[in-house]
C-alpha cells in the first residue's frame, strides 16, 4: 500500500512557483524550492521528478491563473471594449505594484521565462506560446468589439493592435523590474490607449 504524501501538494507548487517568479529557473537552486516549499529534496523529487519538471508545473499554473483572470477581464460584456482593456492594463500595474522588492517589481513569470528560456527550452516555449495564443485572440476580439462599436478607430488590423498591446504589458513589466514606479507605468498605459483611437 503506498504510503499517504505528509503535504499538500498545490501550496508547494505555488510555493515554488513564487520561487521561480522572484529569481527566474537558472539561479532558483534545489536547496531554495526546499526552503521556499518545506520540503526536503527527496519529497520534492518523488512528487515532481525533476527541477525541470516542477518549473512546468509551476510555470503553467501561473499562466493559467494569470490568463484566467485576464481572459475573465476582456470579456466582461458589462464594460465597454475601451473600458476592458484599460482595466487589463490596471490590473497589471496593481500586480507590479503589489509584488515589489527594494523598490522594483518581480515582472511576471510568464515574461520572464520568454526571455530566459524560450529559445532553448521547447517545452516552456510550447507553453508559453499556446498561453500567448489566447490572450493575443482575447484582445483581437476585443480590439475588433470596440471597432464594430465606433469605440476603437484605429486603422490598424486587430491582430496586429492585440500584438501591440500585449506588447505594451510586457514592457510595463519590464519597466517595473527596473523601478519604474505607477506615475511612470500609468503614463505608458495612456500612450497605448492613444494609440487605439488615433
Amino acid at each position: 500500500m503506498a504510503r499517504p504524501r505528509q503535504f499538500d501538494e498545490e501550496r508547494a507548487l505555488d510555493a515554488a512557483m513564487r520561487a521561480f517568479w522572484a529569481n527566474g529557473y537558472e539561479a532558483t537552486s534545489t536547496q531554495d524550492l526546499c526552503e521556499a516549499t518545506g520540503l526536503g529534496r527527496s519529497s520534492i523529487y518523488n512528487t515532481f521528478i525533476s527541477k525541470h519538471d516542477l518549473f512546468e508545473r509551476a510555470l503553467g499554473r501561473y499562466v493559467d491563473m494569470m490568463t484566467a483572470t485576464q481572459l475573465e477581464l476582456l470579456q466582461d460584456e458589462r464594460l465597454g471594449p475601451l473600458e476592458r482593456i484599460r482595466a487589463l492594463f490596471a490590473l497589471v500595474v496593481d500586480g507590479e505594484m503589489k509584488e515589489r522588492r527594494d523598490g522594483r517589481s518581480i515582472g511576471c513569470l510568464a515574461v520572464n521565462a520568454t526571455v530566459e528560456l524560450a529559445r532553448r527550452d521547447t517545452r516552456a516555449a510550447a507553453l508559453l506560446e499556446r498561453d500567448l495564443a489566447r490572450r493575443l485572440d482575447a484582445l483581437r476580439t476585443v480590439i475588433a468589439t470596440g471597432r464594430s462599436a465606433g469605440e476603437i478607430t484605429s486603422r490598424r488590423d486587430p491582430l496586429t493592435l492585440a500584438r501591440y498591446l500585449n506588447s505594451v504589458i510586457a514592457g510595463l513589466r519590464v519597466a517595473g523590474q527596473g523601478g519604474a514606479g505607477r506615475a511612470d507605468l500609468e503614463g505608458i498605459i495612456d500612450t497605448a490607449m492613444d494609440t487605439l483611437i488615433s
